[in-house]
Formats: C-alpha cells, structure tokens, sequence
C-alpha cells in the first residue's frame, strides 16, 4: 500500500541519539477503510479508494451512504484515491493500518495537506519583498508597497504572473523526504522530523 489518510495532532521535539533537540510532528495515520477498488477492465485505470475519520449519518448525503453500505462502512469524512494496481489484494472493506504503509525499513515519507489560509497579504508577507526604502522625502505612506511593475509607453500593462498582492496560503502543498522518528503501532501514530503543512486537526496524505 503506497498511501494512507491521517490527520495532524501536533509539533513536539525529541532528543536523538547525538544528544540534539528535534522538532518533529505527530500525525495520526489511520486506520482507513477500502471503499472502492479501480479496476483497469471497469474504469480505465487501477487504483483504490480510502476513508478516513468517522462521519455523522446526517451529516452524509443518500448518495454517499449508499456507497459506503456497500463497503460495509461506517460514513466518513475524508476519501482519497491512491492509483495503483491491488488486483486481489485489497477488496471492498478492508482496513488499512499504518503498519500497512509504514514497515519496518521505510525511513523516509512524503506528506501531503493544505497550507494554513493568510487571507489577502501584500507583497513584503507574500513574497518577501523590501518595500520602497526609508521614510524621507515624502515617502510615509510607501515602506511596504510593491515599487514600480513596468514600463508605461510599452507594453501599457502589467505582464501576468507579476508578483503582487493577494490571497496567500490556503493551498495544497507536499513536503517530500520527511524522515520517519517512530512509529507508535497501538495509537495509529507516527512521528516525522520537521513540519508538515496545515492547522492542527487537518487532514494529511501520507506517501511511502
């Protein structure tokens, strides 16, 4: 199994073998439920389908119920799709754990969330930009301003991908190579050196 669903709990930091302070995250992965499998003969493609995190059933739409009594599940929040061919090994309702994923070698995960959400930023938070300069000759109202953006006779507007103001975070992001700290099989936990995108609470893709 390539992937799983978990959820970040929080930062802590641990003291390695050298004796040095590491921050790390804990991220609770699992357990997730199959509640489709792809096949290539039936969808074009092969890949399988997890939940995770339970659901209220009133809450969940009639569409959704019926596809998740068809896996025998209980309604969930969150599903993801991890393409890959499991032919025979994985069938609808099987639960997928994190020593699944995570065995006994695997030293190194990509993660998967969404960024906390800055709201519309200027230039100096959004892409470190220096402001125009000090406050003499006249320019008190200009320290965090974005300067000039181009020319004006040619080419009369403003190019796009111009780096200026606007919604900042709030988008997906994937931190590759995080090195696996421990795993703590009985509480479905596991923790990664360094941080991984999102609020505490979010939810993460795990990719061995």
């Amino acid at each position: 199994m390539p992937g799983l669903i978990g959820k970040k709990v929080g930062m802590i930091s641990v003291f390695g073998a050298d004796g040095k302070n590491i921050p790390c995250t804990v991220v609770e992965a699992g357990p997730c439920v199959v509640t489709q499998v792809r096949t290539v003969e039936k969808d074009g493609y092969a890949a399988v389908q997890l939940a995770y995190d339970e659901k209220k059933e009133k809450h969940t739409s009639a569409a959704l119920k019926g596809h998740f009594e068809k896996a025998g599940t209980t309604p969930k929040k969150k599903l993801v799709e991890f393409p890959a061919d499991f032919a025979g090994e994985l069938k609808l309702g099987d639960i997928v754990t994190l020593t699944d994923v995570i065995t006994e070698g695997v030293e190194f995960v990509d993660v998967v969330g969404t960024s906390k959400g800055k709201g519309f930023q200027g230039v100096v938070k959004r892409h470190g930009f220096a402001g125009v300069g000090g406050r003499t000759h006249g320019q008190h109202n200009r320290l965090r301003h974005p300067g000039s953006m181009g020319a004006s006779s040619w080419p009369s507007r403003v190019f796009p991908g111009m780096r200026m103001a606007g919604h900042m975070g709030d988008e997906r992001v994937k931190v590759f190579n995080l090195q696996v700290v421990k795993v703590i099989p009985e509480n479905n936990l596991l923790v990664v050196k360094g941080s991984v995108p999102g609020a505490k609470g979010s939810y993460l893709i795990l990719e061995a």
